[in-house]
């Protein structure tokens, strides 16, 4: 690797033209080295420029990192690990771009190894021993909720739940962490929904949701059922996931308004709906968001989640602190304005409350938004 470099300065070099003390280094693959070198070798503080984009930095013993180093990505996420001989063996932890921890565990030759922890942005892991290809992956693996205490436990593969029953997290000592399993808990399986199956166990209610929220009839006029806290909740807490059979944009865009009352978008191509009959929680209580009714001055928004059952859904996460039996609303988001020739992106009563609303802000001379 070294014979194929070339110094940009011409000193500082020792007698046989090798880096000596601090230099830049060029290699042929276009990777670049800032630091300091003992007769060629790298020795002392240094960093890595990878031709990606990626940058490794630490300090250099006889050419090879040693001690503690930190990988950054070129999205600028980063690797916190410790080095043997230029390669990770030891304690690391690693981050997203955001800063947010990802991973928690052990690396032996550059593969994670041992108890391990996985971390979601939404707040959730996934916790346990990985296998020998560092993969999180074995019979007695869990997911941890957000809460930090429910979890359900039993075998993954890859971090992905195959079958697993209710536990809490009791305990962790040394990153080591224990689970008491509750022994009359139900099985929870992978159960990702299509366009045609919204779940294969309907009437299986998710075991967080379920201390947090129930359905019952709305405050507001007109909207039916709606969304109720358990207890109190602190801002900032996922309190429901809105699974639901998988669509296109398309084929929302083209029905009639009275279809789509349930209905979220998930990403660019997929919309979450929950149709008839399974708005009705006696045909479909496994997962409760879509009970969330709309209002312009909500307590809760919708954010991304990674659910064990469901996959990748949305959820229902407060925006302040809630109180025990207070409705949770959210803005729905529909368009305000036409878009072209049709009318505008919204049913009807959405703008009907929107005209009250903005009437209410135009009367009170309030600076609100929606």
């Amino acid at each position: 690797m070294y014979t194929s470099c070339q110094t940009h300065e011409a000193r500082p070099l020792d007698e046989d033209d090798q880096p000596h003390g601090f230099c830049t280094v060029t290699y042929s693959s276009s990777d670049r080295f800032e630091g300091h070198f003992v007769h060629g070798e790298k020795n002392g503080k240094g960093k890595f420029f990878f031709f990606d984009g990626s940058m490794l930095e630490g300090f250099y013993v006889d050419d090879a990192l040693q001690g503690q180093g930190i990988y950054t990505y070129e999205d600028g996420g980063a690797l916190h690990g410790t080095y043997v001989d230029g390669e990770l063996n030891g304690p690391a932890q690693e981050f997203n771009p955001d800063g947010q921890l990802v991973f928690r565990g052990q690396y032996k030759d550059n593969i994670r190894c041992g108890m391990c922890w996985v971390y979601y942005p939404d707040g959730a892991c996934v916790v346990g021993e990985v296998n020998e290809d560092g993969e999180m992956t074995g019979k007695a693996v869990a997911y941890v909720y957000p809460d930090g205490r429910t979890a359900l436990y039993g075998s993954f593969v890859d971090g992905e739940l195959i079958e697993a029953q209710l536990a809490t997290l009791t305990t962790q000592e040394n990153g080591r962490p224990q689970f008491t399993i509750d022994p009359d808990s139900p099985v929870y399986c992978y159960d990702k929904s299509t366009s045609s199956c919204i779940a294969s166990h309907k009437l299986l209610p998710d075991p967080y949701e379920s201390q947090r929220v129930y359905a019952g009839l709305s405050l507001i006029s007109g909207a039916g059922e709606g969304l109720f806290a358990k207890t109190k909740a602190e801002a900032n807490t996922v309190m429901a996931f809105y699974n639901g059979v998988r669509i296109t944009h398309s084929e929302v865009d083209s029905r009639d308004w009275s279809l789509n009352g349930n209905t979220i978008s998930l990403d660019e191509d997929t919309v979450i709906d929950v149709p008839e009959p399974f708005n009705l929680t006696e045909n479909y209580c496994a997962s409760l968001g879509h009970k969330a009714n709309h209002s312009f001055t909500p307590n809760c928004k919708y954010d991304s989640y990674v659910h064990p059952r469901f996959g990748q859904i949305k959820c229902i996460r407060t925006i302040r602190a809630i109180e025990k039996d207070e409705e949770l609303t959210v803005a729905y988001g529909y368009d305000h304005e036409p878009s072209g020739k049709s009318d505008p992106e919204a049913p009807g009563w959405y703008t009907k409350q929107l005209l009250e609303f903005q009437q209410r802000v135009s009367g009170k001379g309030a600076d609100e938004t929606y």
